[in-house]
């Protein structure tokens, strides 16, 4: 099984991992290419093309300083009732803060893009990630793009999920199958993100796709649940961008009504895989943190304090130091705005409890230190989540949110990034 395909994730064994990220399911293709947008010399420029008759349901950030391209990528959802068919991707460039231009250049790129592909320029959106405040190079984007459609292939989800990455050390993709209604049922996603990571919908952009045919109002609640249990539960630094993006494509046979809540719990999984890898590969991150918080008056009390506990600075640097200093962890529960009795709270970390009824448990400090030492003693293996687990009362309330270390490491990348 996958290190970030997790038991606690799977909301139904139904769901088994297979190849392809977001081309595994039928009909879709994508291609990444170098365009010369980086100075790096890396891939830069991703299409992800979707079958026709494709629905697509969106989520973005909610900052008031905004990408062009966000607003774009909203008004053509609102205008063609969810109708679309392909998403281009350049990385190096944010294209926000820049002005007039910046909506200039993201519809002439997907007018382009239309014209290319035959299809109204309505139905093509744009994102744009990198450096805020630094429009596109449009003749280099430009230029690129026969060269990118040429590359379309139906196994081109890899070098797409390549080509939108910035400061990730890795890609983020995933594709998942299970048997509906008689037949084979894919989703797959690819996901960026790294830094900037604190979304509410990171630096992020993701895409999801799923070769079933679903209503575009239920497959945007559908995509808007999965969200709020996925890319909504990460942090990695308390930032929030300025294009953060999520685009979830359905295309193909319809499926009975009765058999919507099981796409819905594959949805889930996945977003929730690629929300869990953008946390794990947090700039100069260790571990993975996770925090499932139980017995809070509702699911979502439980997750906003789950996403507070995530993103304590102090708890992110006890966790990098190797300290049990499990004071942080309830002090950063009893400031997320969600009322609970203080003498109801039990706390472990991993299977070490240190507090039971509010009370402090003598606990042995040096083998839960020995626990968190375990879980940085390598990048990306099965192993290296640090799991903190709070039960607060006895309310129906459930939810997950993940995060990661904070290290000097993240200081120096911010530091020189633009530089």
């Amino acid at each position: 099984m996958d290190r970030l395909f997790s038991p606690s994730m799977a909301q139904s064994s139904s769901w088994s991992l297979i190849e392809g990220g977001s081309t595994a399911p039928s009909g879709f293709q994508a291609a990444g290419i170098t365009a010369g947008l980086k100075e790096s010399g890396k891939p830069d420029l991703a299409l992800l093309l979707a079958p026709p008759g494709a629905v697509c349901a969106g989520t973005f950030t909610t900052s008031v300083v905004r990408a062009a391209c966000v607003d774009l990528c909203v008004e053509r959802l609102q205008t063609t009732g969810g109708q679309s068919r392909a998403v281009l991707i350049n990385s190096g460039q944010a294209n926000a803060c820049t002005g007039d231009r910046g909506l200039i250049d993201s519809q002439r790129a997907t007018q382009v893009l239309a014209d290319r592909l035959g299809l109204p320029s309505d139905q093509v959106l744009i994102c744009s990630t990198g450096v805020i405040g630094v429009p596109i190079p449009m003749q280099v984007l430009l230029s690129g793009l026969d060269p990118l459609v040429e590359a379309l292939a139906v196994d081109g989800g890899s070098a797409a999920a390549s080509a939108i990455l910035t400061t990730d050390l890795v890609d983020k993709q995933i594709a998942v199958e299970a048997q509906i209604a008689g037949r084979t049922v894919r989703i797959g996603g690819m996901a960026k993100g790294s830094g900037m990571i604190h979304p509410d919908m990171a630096t992020m952009l993701g895409y999801l796709t799923c070769d079933a045919g679903v209503p575009a109002e239920v497959w945007q609640a559908m995509v808007r649940r999965a969200v709020q249990r996925s890319f909504n539960a990460i942090t990695v630094d308390g930032d929030t961008s300025t294009n953060d993006t999520f685009l979830a494509f359905a295309a193909g046979e319809p499926l009975p009504d009765d058999q919507f809540e099981l796409v819905e719990q594959g949805v889930t999984l996945v977003a929730q895989h690629l929300a869990r890898a953008i946390a794990r590969d947090g700039e100069g991150a260790t571990c993975l943190i996770e925090v499932l918080v139980e017995g809070a008056a509702s699911e979502a009390d439980a997750l906003r304090m789950a996403r507070t506990v995530c993103g304590s600075s102090l708890v992110k640097t006890a966790v990098h130091g190797r300290d049990p200093n499990w004071g942080r962890i309830v002090a950063a529960a009893g400031r997320s705005g969600v009322a609970f009795d203080a003498q109801s709270v039990s706390l472990w970390m991993g299977e070490h409890q240190l507090m039971e009824n509010g009370q402090p448990l003598g606990s042995d400090r040096m083998a839960v230190s020995t626990y968190l030492r375990e879980r940085a003693s390598g990048r990306y293996l099965h192993d290296d989540v640090v799991v903190i687990h709070l039960l607060i009362g006895s309310g129906p309330g459930q939810g997950r949110a993940w995060g990661c270390d904070l290290s000097d490491q993240y200081v120096r990348i911010n530091a020189d990034y633009t530089t």
